[in-house]
């Protein structure tokens, strides 16, 4: 009962002058988008509500244990702000987020006030009865449904007070979780959001399934064609070596020497190998260094 009144008051507190922050913010900025200046700032505040929307799915899973499932639509990497700007104007969950923005501000800060009010207000009553209701003078103070103005009247607060209190024990828990499952109703996407947000995250694993398996024949062809290839011939001729030492050692120590060669050609081979799944200067410098550096290890000039 106490950590829900607390934990309500602190999100009733914190959440509202969020709310009405991230809802002013977003109506100005789309307002400015005919003039150009909310093409920028639009994508950046619509990043900033989803944010707090999301902070509110968590506190609702780990606070209430009510999960509430996103279905954003990904933005495509390195997108100008025009791009970034329309396609999360098209995307229905920011829509659905705005429109939680308004129901937060209002049904979503009484509900998660609710629980403090029902442990707190007792408390007034019982002060009453304690001898409070002698600073207001001669006019009676209204607690409840109760007009104070003597300590019999206080008392009569003091009950009142213990019902709530009651009511507080029995309630205020329940009473949180109405919060988040208000929240749950606006911020839910619909069956057709969600089957198309499965789709869309399918298509992305298979195409990286597509592009591992297509880098991994790569690999074994590489392998196959160069190192392996130089490798087998090194093995023959160490072979031909073990006949010819004994016979003609001139011969065996031009075949060693050949061999040495083989596994020197195929160590670099299989370090270039390595440096074509992830090279260094791709991560560090970017593709035209990268490109450049694949360049000078060409044996003829690259135009």
């Amino acid at each position: 009962m106490v950590r829900a009144a607390g934990r309500g008051f602190v999100l009733a507190v914190a959440s509202l002058p969020l709310a009405v922050l991230c809802f002013t913010l977003t109506a100005v900025s789309i307002a400015l988008i005919p003039i150009g200046v909310g093409i920028v700032t639009t994508p950046y505040v619509l990043t900033g509500v989803r944010m707090f929307a999301n902070w509110r799915r968590v506190l609702a899973a780990e606070w209430g244990g009510v999960r509430i499932p996103s279905a954003y639509r990904p933005i495509p990497e390195g997108a100008n702000p025009w791009t970034r700007t329309f396609a999360m104007l098209r995307d229905p969950a920011t829509w659905r987020d705005l429109r939680w923005l308004p129901v937060d501000m209002t049904a979503g800060f009484l509900t998660a006030l609710l629980p403090a009010v029902l442990v707190l207000y007792p408390l007034e009553g019982f002060t009453l009865a304690l001898g409070l209701w002698r600073v207001y003078g001669e006019d009676p103070y209204w607690y409840g449904f109760v007009p104070v103005s003597d300590q019999v009247s206080a008392l009569g607060a003091a009950a009142l007070g213990a019902v709530v209190l009651v009511l507080a024990h029995r309630y205020a828990v329940s009473a949180f979780q109405v919060h988040f499952r208000l929240t749950r109703a606006v911020l839910t996407p619909s069956q057709a959001e969600l089957a198309e947000r499965v789709r869309v995250l399918t298509e992305t694993r298979r195409d990286a399934v597509d592009t591992s398996a297509s880098e991994l024949r790569r690999i074994e062809r590489d392998l196959h064609d160069g190192a392996q290839a130089r490798l087998v011939a090194m093995g023959m001729d160490l072979g031909t070596v073990e006949m010819l030492v004994d016979k003609d050692p001139e011969q065996a120590k031009q075949l060693l020497a050949q061999a040495r060669r083989s596994s020197a050609d195929a160590l670099d081979e299989l370090r270039d190998l390595v440096r074509g799944i992830h090279p260094p200067v791709l991560a560090e410098r970017g593709l035209g260094d990268a490109v450049r550096a694949l360049a000078l290890r060409l044996r003829r000039p690259a135009r």
